[in-house]
């Protein structure tokens, strides 16, 4: 695992007390497994318990590791891309195992640097949970279908309302780029952002010889359509 030493950090029981988190409104909540309490897995545990225990490890390698201690969002930088290309790996691999084992070296990125965030004295820090409130925030805006009184008639709605969504969210930001690549990381590699614009190009309406092209390496199996779902888009 790139960017980490020693042992992987495992599952930690529930907390005494423990609750299962508030369901958003007007949301439903998960499936517990058969016979489980609702909001509980099948053995009892308040799914994300886990997660605590991982932000405390964290923290305690932030103050007792000597290199946790002097990592920056720098330093961390190559290891967040090196993650993410791995779990992209064992996902085309077909590999579950190596997938979950994979997700959580990328999710051990963002914890880490949330912590080196949370450190700054500047105004410009952030803990995870203003992380997990963003992404929360986000995407309860972007499903009114579920969290409010909107309504569709398939994916393709859910889609088109989301990009609706989004653009008017980027639409007030000053020298922002056109919407349609507003969000497109220009740094990336060249083929995974021939990719990208290509999706783009095809939301926007360009003519589809110029955006129905053949799947390149980038788009791994299945071509850059299987990335193209809003939770993709950012």
């Amino acid at each position: 695992m790139a960017g980490t030493h020693g042992d992987r950090v495992t599952e930690s029981p529930v907390p005494d007390g423990a609750e299962p988190g508030p369901v958003a409104d007007g949301a439903k909540p998960g499936p517990g497994g058969d016979g489980a309490e609702p909001g509980r897995g099948a053995d009892g545990a308040v799914p994300g318990a886990a997660l605590l225990r991982l932000v405390d490890v964290m923290d305690t390698l932030r103050v007792n590791c000597p290199w946790d201690a002097k990592q920056t969002h720098e330093s961390l930088a190559p290891y967040l891309l090196e993650e993410c290309y791995e779990a992209l790996e064992a996902l085309e691999d077909g590999d579950p195992a190596a997938l979950r084992d994979e997700l959580g070296d990328v999710l051990l990125q963002v914890v880490f640097h949330a912590r080196v965030a949370a450190e700054r004295t500047d105004g410009t820090g952030f803990t995870i949970d203003d992380v997990a409130t963003g992404i929360v925030d986000k995407l309860i805006r972007r499903h009114p279908h579920v969290f409010s009184d909107v309504k569709v008639s398939g994916a393709e709605d859910v889609k088109r309302n989301w990009d609706a969504i989004k653009a008017a969210e980027r639409g007030g930001r000053e020298g922002a780029l056109p919407t349609a690549l507003g969000s497109v990381p220009f740094g990336q590699p060249a083929l995974s952002l021939a990719a990208q614009l290509q999706r783009r190009a095809g939301r926007a309406g360009a003519p589809v010889e110029l955006t129905d092209l053949p799947a390149g390496p980038a788009a791994g199996p299945g071509g850059p359509a299987r990335r193209g779902g809003p939770a993709a888009c950012g």
